[in-house]
């Protein structure tokens, strides 16, 4: 960040002055006119609410005194603000008292320059101001990270659990006021063990993230799919037609089912099984619910499935013999 001018590399650095008086307004910038700022100007403290609300400046320079409220009362209204990038405030003040420069600060001011001031002087404040920003700004982007990552399935790169579950809540509190459809579609992997088993661990998890890929390719931003753990997936579609998720489902066994896993130099095909439960207007459930009722569907339709199987291997070796 060369001399304190740019928060991150593509952002210069918005300073705003809010000053009631127009020469001061020009001292300020008359002493920030060399430097590569981006300079903003309010005249009273609601104009500069509304300049912040808009411009989002990432230092604020204000007046003790203006027309409508006191700079520390600009101060308290800015710090109230919730989940606001954080702002570095300069107050200005004509008084040297202690009791006068406590109450700024305690009103929320990171510092204080009295008038008049030196250029150098305010320089070197606002340089300061950046680094704070450039700091905060570092450890809110870290705090992002963090939560992205406790919310990311990190074999897969798909949503985990938690992650699905307060989408779902959001998605179904607003299909319950809005009257649109939401279904759950549970799946998992058919003989994933005999996968892992004979043909090791990196080749399960080849599996796993090829069929996150799939689900990922086929959810639209309203909807989200996610691994529940093992290989059990769970997708989340919303405005769909009870009609139409069969076709979506077939569409990803298909997209499964034939894929070459080539493993060991062996040609691998591998199956999923769905079911899926959900409302379309009526009958609102929560996702713990549906969630439920995919699950059990997706454990009759195994048992259906494996009872098929077994039946064809006996009747088979009943006609060899």
């Amino acid at each position: 960040m060369s001399g304190g001018a740019k928060i991150v590399e593509s952002e210069q650095v918005r300073v705003l002055v809010a000053d009631d008086s127009r020469v001061s307004r020009k001292l300020v910038e008359q002493a920030l006119e060399q430097e590569p700022y981006t300079i903003l100007f309010a005249e009273n403290g609601r104009d500069a609410l509304k300049t912040i609300s808009e411009s989002h400046p990432h230092i604020v320079i204000t007046d003790w005194m203006m027309p409508d409220f006191s700079g520390p009362d600009l101060c308290r209204r800015i710090r109230q603000q919730p989940n606001a990038p954080y702002i570095y405030i300069i107050l200005l003040t004509s008084s040297s008292e202690m009791d006068r420069l406590v109450e700024g600060l305690a009103a929320g001011a990171d510092d204080y320059l009295t008038k008049p001031f030196h250029r150098k002087e305010l320089l070197a404040r606002i340089g300061v101001g950046c680094k704070i920003i450039a700091m905060h700004r570092e450890i809110e982007a870290q705090k992002r990270l963090l939560e992205e990552s406790a919310r990311t399935d990190h074999l897969t790169g798909i949503p985990n659990r938690r992650a699905v579950e307060e989408f779902a809540a959001k998605q179904i509190s607003g299909a319950v006021r809005y009257k649109f459809s939401v279904w759950v579609i549970a799946a998992d992997l058919n003989g994933f063990k005999f996968v892992n088993d004979t043909y090791g661990h990196a080749a399960g998890d080849e599996v796993l993230r090829y069929f996150a890929s799939i689900l990922k390719a086929n959810a639209r931003a309203s909807d989200i799919c996610g691994r529940l753990g093992g290989d059990e997936f769970v997708l989340m579609l919303t405005h769909a037609a009870r009609k139409d998720i069969p076709i979506f489902v077939e569409r990803l066994r298909t997209a499964l089912a034939s894929h070459d896993f080539g493993f060991d130099g062996n040609s691998v095909h591998v199956a999923a099984t769905f079911a899926f439960a959900g409302f379309e207007t009526t009958d609102p459930k929560d996702f713990a619910q549906l969630l439920a009722e995919a699950d059990a569907a997706l454990y009759r339709e195994k048992r259906l499935c494996t009872r098929i199987c077994k039946d064809t291997h006996v009747r088979l070796l009943s006609e060899q013999r």
